[in-house]
């Protein structure tokens, strides 16, 4: 009996790889921090990217005169929203609930390191974008508004357009048939949609040529990373040791692995949001891989599976996920500061709780010392500083959302048959 009790509790608990790896990057993080690594870093690449975006900008302007057309400014609008975050965020769970399971959570992971890699990097950097005026920046929508507030280099759009199209290529290839024709075909059209892209962001005065090419040049090694890695991540993913509480603490630190801006940015907001993504992605594959998203899962457009059957999928999934969404993100208001609080952990909010806004966040750090009592020493080794709660309150909301994509949601299909 206590035999198995000592198995139980060793199987419950991290292997020697992954108690390695998370405090590497618990090490990493205090290092950073007590080395000030990203200052140093960003003094020495900062200055020569401000002055190649700044010698771009007579360029950009010609650039822009000579192309300058209202359909012009249409097309490229509208590319930019199809390759833009949101949209990979809406068209994943249709790539879920089409069968194409593997697919979906391999370039959801993907997205989320992308998203990580790249925003990092523009937060070390904090270079400019080119300067407008004289430029003239097209933001067509809430989104690329909001895109403009984050540093330029490098170019998100172009980084995410070279990782999504070269592992998308890469997977029709390595599981459909194809012939010489076919890989010519993919690789231009690959090739065609990057040129695209890149040029649509310079045309809407969002990026310089020194951010796309830069964009480019890291899409290209992180995709040529995760292509080494994919299939042994994806094994973790579906059938490894303790896959939930490794995620977990992965997912805690890479909110503090993150550089600081020189000035406040989105990107952050970006992040945490994908970090959720990933984790719901993890925990609910984990917990439902043999009941929905085996390689037998029946794919759209079969007999299981026709168009009619996915379109019902699709109009039972979306509202169930906002729903789930708006939920948890209601719930976590509520419950994160109690936890907080009892914790004795000071916290101030940005936007989601009003009673907690920054600016009264001297007098929510002196409440929670007096509510605390003992339990504040739980959480003594936190610096004594007032963490933003938005970032659980977002990291929470995104989680439960992915969740409910691989999890809740396959579950009513089954009980509907669909």
């Amino acid at each position: 009996m206590e035999a198995a009790a000592v198995a139980a509790a060793g199987g419950a608990g991290l292997t020697r790889w992954q108690a390695a790896a998370l405090s590497a990057v618990a090490g990493w993080v205090w290092a950073a921090s007590f080395c000030d690594l990203t200052r140093r870093a960003r003094a020495r690449v900062q200055p020569w990217v401000t002055r190649r975006v700044h010698a771009e900008t007579d360029a950009i302007l010609r650039f822009q005169t000579l192309l300058h057309h209202k359909l012009l400014d249409n097309f490229f609008s509208v590319l930019s929203c199809v390759v833009s975050v949101p949209f990979y965020t809406g068209f994943l769970p249709l790539l879920f609930w089409s069968g194409h399971g593997r697919l979906a959570r391999q370039m959801t992971l993907l997205m989320a390191f992308c998203d990580y890699l790249g925003n990092s990097v523009k937060d070390i950097v904090s270079a400019p974008r080119p300067c407008s005026p004289p430029v003239r920046r097209v933001t067509a929508t809430e989104d690329e508004k909001e895109n403009a507030m984050e540093y330029g280099l490098p170019s998100s759009h172009a980084l995410n357009t070279v990782c999504l199209m070269g592992y998308l290529l890469h997977y029709v290839l390595t599981y459909g048939e194809h012939g010489s024709v076919m890989i010519a075909a993919g690789l231009s059209l690959a090739f065609f949609l990057v040129m695209l892209v890149g040029i649509a962001r310079i045309y809407l005065g969002m990026h310089s040529l020194t951010d796309v090419i830069a964009g480019i040049g890291f899409g290209v090694v992180i995709l040529a990373f995760w292509l080494v890695v994919h299939d042994h991540v994806d094994a973790f993913v579906v059938s490894g040791q303790n896959v939930a509480t490794f995620w977990a603490g992965l997912s805690l630190l890479m909110c503090f692995a993150y550089p600081k801006p020189e000035f406040p940015t989105p990107s952050f907001e970006y992040h945490t949001a994908f970090n959720g993504v990933a984790f719901g992605i993890v925990y609910g594959i984990q917990q439902t891989y043999f009941h929905f998203h085996t390689p037998d899962a029946p794919l759209i457009f079969s007999t299981q599976l026709p168009l009619l059957a996915f379109a019902g999928r699709v109009l039972v999934g979306i509202p169930t996920i906002l729903v789930v969404k708006f939920c948890s993100k209601a719930l976590s208001k509520w419950l994160l500061p109690v936890m907080c609080s009892t914790l004795g952990i000071p916290i101030v909010s940005s936007c989601y709780v009003p009673a907690l806004k920054i600016d009264n966040g001297s007098k929510n750090k002196a409440d929670t010392k007096q509510t605390a009592g003992y339990l504040q020493r739980l959480s003594s080794h936190f610096p004594q500083k007032a963490y933003d709660v938005d970032t659980g309150i977002r990291f929470v909301q995104y989680a439960s959302l992915a969740w409910s994509v691989v999890d809740l949601v396959p579950a009513i299909f089954a009980h509907l048959n669909l």
